[in-house]
C-alpha cells in the first residue's frame, strides 16, 4: 500500500475551553510512523481523531480516505489499541479478543482462529486461559495490541503501546511493530519517549502542546539544529593539547577543558566536520583519545532543542 495514509487540514479539537489540538495541517505518509512528544502534546487527542473515536471540533482529517469518526468501514480496515484500560477483567485474554472478533462479524471459528493466532504473536499464547483481572500491566498492553491486530487491519493505531513492558518486552513489541510494517500494514505508534521511535521508525511527527513542532525522518529533523552550536564529549590523555588543536579550526565555537578528568566539553556548528576532522587532528596533537559521545546526535537531544 502507498500513498497518503492520513490527511489532517487545520484540524482542532478542545473540551470546553481545554485545547487539545490546534490548527493542526499535516499529511503521513503509509508504512511506519511514530508520533511522538511529551505527556499533554496531543498525541492522545490526535490518535483518537484518526480512530474515529471523537469528532474534530474544526478543520478535517481523513484515514485511509475515510472521515473516520464513527465510520463502520474504517473500523473494518484499522485498528486501535487505546492508551486507557478498556477490557473486561472476567473474561480470559481469548475471550476478549475473540468477542471483539464476533462483534467484528467473523464466524465462531473465523474469531477462534484469529484469536489464538494473534495472542500466540504478542507473547500470550500460554496465558490466554487467565483472566485478564490477574494480568501484569504488561500483559494487559499485549492484551490490547492482539486485539487491534487480530482481525488483520491495514493500519494499526498504537497509543503509548510501551507503556507497562519491561525491557525485554518493549524490545519484543518493537521487533512485532517493525515486522507488521514489513507486511505492508501501516503503524502510527505515540510516546513520550524518543528512543523507542528512533528504534522502530525513521518518519516521525513531533507534537507539543496541540500543535505541529516538527516531521519528517530523524535526519530531518536534525537539520533543524544546525543554526545551533552542537555538543560533544571528548576524552583524552592530553586534554589540552587537543583543545589547543580544536580551537583552530573555524565551526569549533567553544572548548572547555576539565584537566583533572582529562575531558573536553566542546561545540561547533557542523558536527559532521567535526567529526572528520577530529581523528587526523588528535593524532597529529598526540592528544590519545580514549572516548567521544555527542549527546545531541539523539533523538531526545533534538526534542529539547526544538521545544522553547
Amino acid at each position: 500500500m502507498s500513498g497518503a495514509l492520513i490527511q489532517a487540514e487545520q484540524l482542532g479539537r478542545w473540551y470546553g475551553q481545554v485545547v487539545g489540538l490546534s490548527d493542526l495541517s499535516l499529511e503521513i505518509e503509509c508504512g511506519v510512523s511514530g508520533l511522538v512528544g511529551p505527556n499533554g502534546a496531543g498525541k492522545s487527542t490526535f490518535l483518537k481523531l484518526v480512530a474515529g473515536e471523537i469528532r474534530a471540533s474544526r478543520g478535517s482529517i481523513r484515514v485511509l480516505g475515510y472521515e473516520p469518526f464513527a465510520n463502520a468501514e474504517l473500523f473494518r480496515r484499522a485498528g486501535f489499541c487505546p492508551q486507557q484500560e478498556a477490557l473486561y477483567d472476567d473474561m480470559t485474554g481469548f475471550e476478549v479478543v475473540r468477542f471483539l472478533l464476533r462483534l467484528h462479524g467473523f464466524a465462531a471459528g473465523e474469531a477462534t482462529r484469529r484469536a489464538n493466532e494473534a495472542l500466540d504473536r504478542v507473547g500470550l499464547g500460554d496465558a490466554r486461559t487467565r483472566r485478564v483481572g490477574g494480568y501484569s500491566k504488561g500483559m494487559r498492553q499485549r492484551t490490547k495490541i492482539a486485539q487491534s491486530l487480530a482481525h488483520g487491519p491495514e493500519l494499526i493505531v498504537a497509543d503509548e503501546p510501551f507503556n507497562g513492558l519491561d525491557p525485554v518486552g518493549r524490545a519484543e513489541m518493537t521487533a512485532l511493530l517493525s515486522e507488521l510494517g514489513r507486511e505492508g500494514v501501516s503503524v502510527l505508534v505515540s510516546t513520550h519517549v524518543l528512543h523507542e521511535v528512533e528504534a522502530l521508525t525513521r518518519q516521525m511527527v513531533l507534537l507539543h502542546r496541540g500543535r505541529l513542532l516538527a516531521q519528517g525522518s530523524v535526519s530531518e529533523v536534525r537539520q533543524l539544529l544546525s543554526r545551533r552550536p552542537r555538543r560533544v564529549e571528548v576524552r583524552a590523555r592530553a586534554p589540552r593539547r587537543l583543545a589547543r588543536a580544536l580551537v583552530e579550526l573555524e565551526f569549533v565555537t567553544s572548548v572547555q577543558v576539565a584537566e583533572s578528568e582529562g575531558r573536553l566539553s566542546i561545540e561547533t556548528t557542523d558536527l559532521e566536520r567535526f567529526f572528520n576532522e577530529l581523528t587526523p587532528l588528535a593524532a597529529q596533537a598526540r592528544a590519545g583519545v580514549t572516548s567521544l559521545e555527542s549527546h545531541d546526535a539523539s533523538l531526545e537531544a533534538v526534542f529539547d532543542y526544538l521545544v522553547p
